[in-house]
């Protein structure tokens, strides 16, 4: 079976997201896929989820931060990233989404909006409601340890030792 030419195969967009998270989450990109394909069918049901197609290609996610890119078809790029906005949590861990840029192939997205110098994460103890806590510090966001969840906040939020 011969290839369609150029002109008349289907034009994509690969959109680049930036996932957080807290630092004890586990995420895979089937649990994102899965959670992608049903916020895009209850956001605008089962044939406009068929026109948008929208498939995650790649996908990192470590220490409560990662990336996706997340293939779309051309004239779906804004119905896509409606569909994104609507992903507020993937296996019961809330999850936070920005879309970074979007791109013609899988490559320039990848090296315009995704290769960046990873962020430094380091433990330290902060107070916290007259109590000393474990907390993950990831520039200038703070998740300290409250029980068995984490409480977010900002270096101003905090006084650390």
């Amino acid at each position: 079976m011969k290839h369609l030419p150029k002109h008349l195969r289907q034009r994509w967009r690969y959109i680049a997201v930036t996932i957080e998270s807290w630092p004890d989450a586990t995420l895979s990109r089937g649990d994102f896929q899965r959670e992608l394909w049903y916020a895009a069918q209850n956001l605008v049901g089962d044939t406009g989820s068929a026109d948008a197609d929208l498939t995650v290609y790649g996908f990192a996610f470590d220490d409560g931060v990662g990336h996706a890119v997340v293939r779309v078809r051309r004239d779906e790029v804004e119905r896509g990233r409606a569909v994104l906005a609507c992903v507020d949590a993937v296996n019961g861990h809330p999850i936070g989404l920005r879309v970074t840029g979007v791109s013609g192939t899988v490559r320039a997205c990848e090296e315009k909006y995704i290769r960046r110098p990873p962020v430094s994460i380091e433990e330290r103890h902060v107070t916290f409601a007259e109590a000393d806590r474990r907390a993950v510090v990831r520039s200038r966001r703070i998740d300290a340890g409250v029980g068995d969840d984490f409480l977010g906040g900002t270096d101003l939020d905090c006084d650390s030792d």
